[in-house]
Formats: C-alpha cells, sequence, structure tokens
C-alpha cells in the first residue's frame, strides 16, 4: 500500500482522493482548515499551515508517505525539493512545482527560456512600480497576483478609473506570503481552451481533447467538450504543452491553457501541475478515463494506453447566493429530473457570497449539439441554490 500525502485538500483533491482510494492506497489529507473536501474522504487528515516549512517537515516526519501530491499554491515549495531528496515522490516534481506556483517563475520560463508567445508582461511588488507597468503594457490590461488560484485577486483595467482597485484587488487576493503583482496585456482572444497534458514515466505524453471554457474574472464557470479547434491550432497547442511540461518535469496530469485570437493564433496564458478545474468535465464521462484517474495513474507509474472521447459533455459551476458558517442546503430533487446529468457537491462547510460549492455535470451522445449542452448544464446549475453560473462575486 503506498501512502500518499495530499496538501490542498479541496474539491479536486477530492476527487484525486477517491481515485486513490479506489486503487487501495492509503491518503492523509492537508489543509488550514477542518472539515475540506478531500478530508471527508481520506484516510486521516492534518490542519497545518502548508506556508511553514516547520509544519511541513514535521507532517512528513509524522507520516511518512511515499508520494506528495500537491493541489494548492499556497505551499512552501522549496521545501519540496528537501523531500524529494529524501526519497520522497513529489508530483509532478518539485522543479515543476516550484516553477508553476508563482506566475513570475513561470511565465519567464514560458516567454524568455522557451520562447513561447506568451501575453506582454511586467511585474511590481509597490504602487510605484504598478502605475509603470500599467504605462508600460497599455490599457485595456489583465492585474493578477503573482501567487493565486481560481480567479482570486484577478481584475481588469478598462480606463484609468479602475488602476487603484486593481492594485488594492491583486494585493488583497495574493495566496501566501508573495505580495506581487503581474500586469498583462489584455489579448483579444476568440476563445479560450485547456489541454490536459499526461506525462508518463514508462510511456509517451498523451493529450486529452482539448476543453473549451469560460472564465469571468480569471475564474473558471463552465467547460465543455468537445471543443472544436483547427487541426493546425491543435498540433501548435501540443507542441507547446509537450516542450514546457518536458522542461518542467515530472509525471501526472498538467492543466495548461491557451487563447485562441480570432486571426488563428495560439498564445499560451497557464499552466496548473495537476488535475484542471476546466477539467472537471471529463467526470461526466466525456473521456475513457477522468483527469483525476490520469494522474494518480501517471504519479504511480501505471501504464495509460490511450485518452479518447466518448461522450459530449458540460460542466457549469455552483456558486453559494450566500455567505454560511454552516454547510448549505441542496436542491438536488430539481437538478436531478434532468436526464444525463450528475451533480457533484464539494463538501466545503462553510461559505461566502459566489464561492464555488458544486459542479454540475450533463453529457450526450458525442454528435450532440454543443450549445444546446451548454445551456441545459447552466439551468441545472442554477436549480441547485439558484445562482446563475455567471453572477457576480
Amino acid at each position: 500500500m503506498t501512502k500518499i500525502l495530499l496538501l490542498g485538500s479541496g474539491e479536486l483533491g477530492k476527487e484525486l482522493t477517491i481515485a486513490a482510494k479506489r486503487a487501495g492506497e492509503y491518503v492523509i489529507a492537508c489543509d488550514n482548515y477542518n472539515n475540506a473536501p478531500a478530508m471527508q474522504v481520506a484516510d486521516e487528515s492534518e490542519i497545518i499551515n502548508m506556508l511553514d516549512s516547520h509544519e511541513l517537515q514535521s507532517v512528513v516526519d509524522k507520516h511518512q508517505p511515499n508520494i506528495i501530491f500537491c493541489e494548492i499554491e499556497a505551499i512552501r515549495t522549496e521545501k519540496l525539493f528537501d523531500f524529494e531528496a529524501q526519497g520522497i515522490k513529489v508530483v509532478p516534481s518539485a522543479k515543476a512545482v516550484n516553477y508553476t506556483m508563482n506566475r513570475r517563475a513561470i511565465r519567464d520560463l514560458a516567454s524568455q527560456k522557451l520562447g513561447l508567445r506568451t501575453a506582454k508582461y511586467c511585474y511590481a511588488s509597490t504602487y510605484e512600480e504598478f502605475i509603470s507597468a500599467v504605462k508600460e503594457i497599455g490599457i485595456p490590461c489583465v492585474v493578477k497576483p503573482l501567487m493565486s488560484s481560481s480567479g482570486h485577486g484577478q481584475s481588469y483595467i478598462h480606463d484609468k478609473k479602475d488602476i487603484d482597485s486593481a492594485f488594492s484587488t491583486a494585493m488583497e487576493g495574493a495566496r501566501g506570503d508573495v505580495k506581487e503583482i503581474i500586469v498583462e496585456e489584455f489579448i483579444h482572444f476568440d476563445s479560450e481552451f485547456t489541454l490536459l497534458t499526461v506525462t508518463q514515466q514508462n510511456g509517451k505524453t498523451l493529450f486529452c481533447p482539448p476543453i473549451g471554457h469560460v472564465q469571468k474574472n480569471g475564474d473558471y464557470r463552465e467547460s465543455w467538450l468537445p471543443f472544436t479547434l483547427p487541426d493546425t491550432a491543435l498540433q501548435e497547442a501540443q507542441n507547446i504543452a509537450d516542450k514546457i511540461t518536458k522542461t518542467l518535469t515530472g509525471n501526472g496530469v498538467w492543466g495548461v491553457e491557451f487563447f485562441y485570437t480570432t486571426d488563428g493564433e495560439v498564445i499560451f496564458s497557464e499552466l496548473s501541475p495537476r488535475p484542471h478545474d476546466t477539467g472537471m468535465v471529463t467526470l461526466a464521462h466525456t473521456t475513457n478515463i477522468n483527469e483525476f484517474e490520469l494522474h494518480f495513474r501517471a504519479a504511480m507509474g501505471f501504464p495509460i494506453p490511450s485518452i479518447h472521447t466518448e461522450h459530449a459533455g458540460c460542466s457549469a459551476v455552483i456558486l453559494s447566493p450566500i455567505s454560511s458558517n454552516i454547510p448549505l442546503k441542496y436542491n438536488l430533487e430539481e437538478a436531478y429530473k434532468e436526464d444525463k446529468t450528475y451533480i457533484r457537491i464539494f463538501g466545503k462547510p462553510t461559505a461566502t457570497i459566489g464561492r464555488r460549492m458544486g459542479v454540475a455535470l450533463c453529457y450526450d451522445d458525442v454528435s450532440a449539439d454543443i450549445n444546446n449542452l451548454r445551456k441545459r448544464t447552466k439551468e441545472v446549475a442554477k436549480k441547485v441554490l439558484g445562482t446563475d453560473p455567471y453572477m457576480d462575486k
């Protein structure tokens, strides 16, 4: 039996834990609050500050894991190199997690070292540097904390009057102890998509079919598969994903995000060294193996013969309409009246307005009209808590 230490126990960690438990493995789920989603299905749990290297070392010493999965950004990633030196496998690798948990490192790697096309960008750690960066990039532009996830701290500057609020939002939304901002060129894109990339220990790199998605303020609201993309654009995206994941090293699933412009250009956007929010659509049997099973199998060194499309499917987020210190009540009866539908409630013990509490998943035959399926999925999601997936937070 393999002992797995999971750092970060949100909804992605919960599904990963389920995949590991189905294979008979032992999971210790860690987060900074009690009863996090993955803790509800793990063998043991620990509440720790994952930015504290001493607390990380303490939990590793206590449990002696064979493998460490990282589900969130707010981790003292430098410590992962020590664990690797001790013979503990870090997924995908300590190098990969250290690079990708900070937007500065991964953006510089992609743009400056690998020569990939990205949005133009500048960094700032003070208000004066921020003003200079905005002038350099120009308006409109996108503002993000260097360390964050799910759109926390992200905003857009459409006019000079947005500058002060964008700075405050980014600084307040930063996760961890990195108080630095990245200002990015606004890309006029036709669509956004995720290419789930699977690097294997003893096999070739595989790609899931591209997943279309829509974000609002940097946070995913819906995703769907299949997503139509010209063959040349798909090949370009696969080449980019293959190049950057090989550089970062390791085995597992990577969520590689791209812009696809109206001119047919593929532009690298972001990369996560783990299953991706938008990839939850694979829980609707869109692919023969969902992204969490893929991540687990690749990390464990189990073979993955192929990945192929089985159904058309869509996901839409279920957002909380209220703030609450107790679990919410979900209207599942109405949602389940819809055929070919799944509801995944994450089990978060508390809620804030606009917090992602679950996801609706609908599927159909591969030939189904994807726009109708997207509409149906959003309607199902709205029934659960009465909130539209595109509501403001």
